[in-house]
């Protein structure tokens, strides 16, 4: 934003500038013209009244002498045409040299024996190449007998012209060097503040509640904005840790008495006979009071984890090496499978609670919920993101259910008498969301009658390098492979 707003003042300075510096450096280039015009018409007007002296007496001499002497010193040729356009007088070949180089040259000439001064030339740029030719009527009205004629090289105007520029443009400079000089800082004071602010957003939205701007400097709008800004994070921090200790608390308080409610049902036990309506009473109360405390049991752990905001490097591969005998040893009993084909030395960021329990409650999920037969899980690397999958055969999810299963408390008609509370999903989106990351649920492996069920999820690669413990086991192909799975 610094440079943008830089880039926005610099061309407006040059303009302003150059609408300045432009107008007076054509004025300065005319004036030059104008200058060097009045030299040489003077110079033409004193060799006419010469000429009238000289062709009235016959004595054309010194004229002559006159002429050649101006043509050595100056460089510049003038010569005394007749009414037929011969040269009477002055340095003829340089004179026809020169003439023959301006187009322009018979106009003037004509113009001037009819009795008319010629017109000072407007071809003064320093990429114009033409000379300067002026013409002054010798004699007067009907009586003019020739003209006085010079051309003259503008070259060295031009170049007191170019001189003029260079110096205009050094002192345009320094307006443009002043104004970077005093707007670099000025505009980072300026933006400063709202920089803070961004880096402050961007805190907040990693879940870091506890971030404030500074209020203390830059303009006084930004320092209000900062200061409102400020009181908006406190009054959204109150509120979140009150939300989190109403749960926390509220988990905790109810754990003692619901306790003390499933001893007081199940003491009843000894007094009920099977096949008594009473029994099968019991048996929903007891099942009822065990949901409520796994309830429980989640609310609490959601409030704590999500006191926990900050996400933090992790090797993947010593994630997969402390759980996936784990996940094997589940899936052996229920005659189940799980492959696991994931890269070696992708080191992500790891979401507050850790990336071992998520996986735990997506491959949970898989092998308690979906009836799969085969479990997958699967990572890979792209575009400054690690995509996680854990995918199944199972019985998956449609479209409409997908679409709410990340909602806490929400569970499919099918897993209504299958022990959870329908936080697993919720919670875990909810984590890897604060760790810059996204759980989206797709369809799983193909089976005969459908497809299976998905999780898949996003983690930003971590940009450290810091050393860390050798995956477990590496085959040939760079893979992560447990020992049962070769």
């Amino acid at each position: 934003m610094h440079r943008r707003l830089l880039v926005v003042l610099v061309p407006l300075a040059v303009l302003l500038v150059a609408a300045l510096g432009v107008p007076l450096s054509i004025t300065v280039g005319e004036r030059e013209m104008q200058e060097t015009y009045v030299d040489r018409l003077n110079d033409v007007g004193r060799f006419a009244s010469l000429t009238e002296t000289a062709l009235s007496t016959g004595r054309t001499e010194a004229l002559q002498q006159e002429l050649t002497r101006y043509h050595s010193l100056y460089g510049i040729p003038v010569a005394v045409i007749d009414t037929s356009g011969a040269v009477l007088l002055g340095p003829t070949g340089a004179y026809q040299q020169a003439a023959r180089a301006e187009p322009a040259l018979p106009r003037i000439v004509t113009a001037a024996l009819a009795g008319t001064r010629s017109e000072p030339s407007w071809e003064w740029a320093p990429w114009d190449d033409a000379a300067l030719v002026v013409a002054e009527p010798v004699g007067r009205d009907s009586e003019v007998v020739g003209a006085v004629v010079s051309i003259s090289d503008l070259s060295e105007t031009r170049r007191r012209i170019l001189v003029r520029w260079a110096q205009l443009a050094g002192l345009g400079l320094l307006p443009l060097v002043g104004l970077m000089a005093v707007a670099w800082p000025v505009s980072a004071w300026v933006i400063r503040p709202v920089r803070e602010l961004d880096a402050a957003s961007s805190r907040i939205s990693q879940g870091d509640l506890t971030i404030r701007a500074d209020a203390e400097n830059g303009p006084v709008e930004l320092r209000r904005l900062a200061g409102s800004f400020n009181i908006m994070m406190d009054a959204v921090e109150n509120a979140v840790q009150r939300q989190r200790a109403f749960v926390s608390d509220a988990s905790h308080q109810l754990r003692n008495p619901l306790t003390s409610l499933r001893l007081a049902v199940e003491s009843l036990e000894p007094h009920l006979r099977p096949g008594d309506d009473g029994r099968q009473m019991f048996d929903v109360a007891v099942d009822e009071l065990k949901a409520m405390q796994r309830m429980l049991n989640s609310l609490q752990a959601s409030a704590r984890m999500e006191s926990i905001r900050t996400a933090s490097p992790v090797d993947l591969d010593q994630v997969l090496a402390t759980r996936v005998e784990r996940w094997r040893a589940l899936t052996g009993t229920a005659g189940q499978r799980l492959d696991v084909d994931v890269p070696a030395g992708l080191r992500v960021q790891e979401p507050s609670g850790g990336l071992g329990s998520i996986l735990d409650e997506l491959i949970s999920n898989a092998l308690r919920l979906s009836g799969a037969r085969l479990v997958e899980v699967s990572a890979r690397a792209a575009g400054g993101v690690v995509t996680i999958a854990v995918r199944d055969d199972g019985q998956g999810l449609d479209e409409a259910e997908r679409a709410q299963a990340l909602r806490r408390f929400w569970r499919s008609p099918r897993h209504q008498n299958v022990p959870g509370t329908g936080l697993g999903l919720a919670i875990c989106a909810d984590l890897i969301g604060t760790a810059g990351g996204v759980l989206r649920l797709e369809d799983g492996l193909p089976r005969p009658d459908g497809h299976g069920f998905a999780a898949v999820f996003t983690l930003p690669i971590a940009s450290d390098h810091e050393t860390t413990t050798p995956p477990l086991d590496a085959g040939r192909s760079g893979r992560w492979r447990s020992p049962s799975a070769r």
